[in-house]
Order: C-alpha cells, then sequence, then structure tokens
C-alpha cells in the first residue's frame, strides 16, 4: 500500500506522522514545492522509527510527482493556511490553482488513487477537484466533517466531564465557522441521548463553541490548526486501506441526498476501499434539513467565485 501527502506543512507532516505511526502504508511519499522541506519532513519522521516501533518506509521530495507514482491513496493539503481574521472564502483564488494543479500532476503518476482534499476552503476544493479531474465520485473526499465532529465531541466532553471517546456526535455540512451544523439533537453518550445531561443554554454553547472551533484556535495559534486536523486525515486514510467501512461525516458529492445537487458538502458515509461507499440519511428535522439548505447556498456561493477564476 502506498500513501502520498502533498503538502508538508504542519497539518501535512502531522497526517503524514499519524499514518507512519500506525503502519497505515508500506511507502509513504511527502511531496512539497519548497525546496528539501518534505526531505528534511520525511527524515525526522523517519528517525522517530526505532523509538516508536514502525517500519514504513517514508520519502519526501520536492515536486517530483514521479516518486508519487502508483499511490493508493493521496492526501492534498497544500495551500496557504489561514491568518488570524481571514475567512476561509478568502482563500479561494489562492488554494484553487494550486489544488487543481496538485491533482493533475497526482493523476499523470496514480490514475487509480482516491483523492483526500484538506485545502481550504474545503467544500469548494472537493468540487474543484472533482469537476477539474472528472474521476468517479466516490473517490473524491473532503475531509473537513469529521475535525468538525471530533470538536464537536471535544466541547461535548467539557461539559459532560466525560471522555470524548464514550460520545456518539456528527457535524453536517460546510466546513466553515457558519456553515457547519452540529446535530445536537442525535448527539449521545453511551446511547444515551446529550441532550438528557445538557440544559438548553449549555447545548446552544456548545453548538457555538464547535461553530468557531477553527476560528478560535487560528487565533491562539496565529495560523491554522494541525494535530486535530492531521490526525482526522490519518483517520480517514486509515479507513480506506484497511476498509473497515467507518462512518464518517465527509465532504463528497450529492446527487439529490438530502434535497441537494451539484455541490459537495459534509453528509454522513461509510470509508472503506474504494472510498465512500453509500450515503446514509439520518432523517433531518425541518429546522435542520433548512439548516443545511443554508449552508448549501452559502458553499455553492463560494464555488459560485471557481468561475471568475
Amino acid at each position: 500500500m502506498k500513501v502520498t501527502v502533498v503538502g508538508a506543512g504542519a497539518v501535512g507532516a502531522t497526517c503524514a506522522d499519524n499514518i507512519a505511526r500506525a503502519e497505515l502504508a508500506d511507502e509513504l511519499v511527502i511531496l512539497d514545492i519548497k525546496e528539501g522541506f518534505a526531505e528534511g519532513k520525511a527524515q525526522d519522521i523517519s528517525q522517530t522509527a526505532a523509538l516508536l516501533g514502525f517500519d514504513t518506509h517514508i520519502t519526501g521530495t520536492t515536486g517530483d510527482y514521479a516518486k508519487t507514482a502508483k499511490s493508493d491513496v493521496v492526501v492534498i493539503t497544500s495551500g496557504l493556511p489561514r491568518k488570524p481574521g481571514m475567512t476561509r472564502e478568502e482563500l479561494i483564488g489562492t488554494n484553487a490553482g494550486i489544488v487543481k494543479g496538485v491533482t493533475q500532476n497526482i493523476l499523470k503518476y496514480s490514475p487509480d488513487a482516491i483523492i483526500i482534499v484538506i485545502s481550504n476552503p474545503m467544500d469548494t476544493m472537493t468540487y474543484l477537484a472533482l469537476q477539474s479531474t472528472g474521476l468517479p465520485k466516490n473517490r473524491i473526499i473532503g475531509m473537513g466533517g469529521i475535525l468538525d465532529s471530533a470538536r464537536f465531541k471535544y466541547q461535548l466532553s467539557l461539559q459532560l466531564s466525560c471522555s470524548p471517546g464514550d460520545l456518539n456526535a456528527v457535524v453536517v455540512g460546510g466546513h466553515g465557522d457558519t456553515t457547519m451544523i452540529p446535530l445536537m439533537r442525535l448527539a449521545t453518550w453511551n446511547s444515551v441521548p446529550v441532550t438528557k445531561f445538557l440544559s438548553e443554554e449549555q447545548q446552544k454553547q456548545i453548538v457555538a463553541d464547535t461553530m468557531v472551533g477553527g476560528a478560535t484556535l487560528t487565533k491562539l495559534l496565529g495560523t491554522s490548526a494541525w494535530y486535530a486536523p492531521g490526525a482526522a486525515g490519518a483517520a480517514l486514510v486509515e479507513s480506506i486501506v484497511r476498509d473497515e467501512k467507518k462512518l464518517f461525516t465527509c465532504c463528497v458529492s450529492l446527487d439529490g441526498e438530502y434535497g441537494q445537487k451539484d455541490i459537495c458538502l459534509g453528509v454522513p458515509v461509510t470509508i472503506g476501499r474504494n472510498g465512500w461507499e453509500k450515503i446514509l440519511d439520518f432523517g433531518l428535522n425541518a429546522e435542520e434539513q433548512a439548516l443545511f439548505n443554508k449552508s448549501a447556498d452559502a458553499v455553492r456561493s463560494m464555488n459560485d467565485v471557481l468561475k471568475t477564476l
């Protein structure tokens, strides 16, 4: 099994580190355009192998896509990160050109690869990757909902004073501060609805804190977060290469599901060796569906920016 991570920045390197530690690939390639950067990250991660006990072979390369040949899964993290006060929408112009170029180069050498998009604005970059490559829709997956759901569980665990591992909670819709939809009604603590233990005020606070989770970290760190996004990307890779059939919220192409077409948006999907395999209908109520439609409208307006580039 061969996996490539494009972009050796904080998110890409963290994703690669998680992939290596879990031995999700026999061969892992890290690619970046900055001279020597990917090679350095590859060596640094490789030098932890004797300490952590993994045998993944890691290669770093500066822009040589030939070294990514025959990759089974490719994770795209490349692009400018958000800075404080910057919205994901403001990244479209720059990152669209980067993501389009990366996908074209990847497919020259790995025409059968499954592509995972982490670059922001993630929903629009996933849509761009699908439209520009013409790949079957199951092979283009945006990671965002996995990260948003992890942040939702984190906020719930703080209020409930419980382990995040005991929680089931998902976020659907767009991967944006105003477009994501934490589904509080469906969240459970070991099968018991969390609403049984939380006041209305607490629930509203959890939803609000989840929605600004990325922006909060950007303000604190001065740049985008990387540990959780990198781990989320690696979790998605794991479900693919091990054919785990895990249920994640991922940004995928919709064709009537959840009342939307011609858009990539976060919905619950099963992830296996062929990419995303099926969309599950969670039966949104009228309020949730209205929020989902509003989210789709916002993402679609961002997608329209692509036409002007």
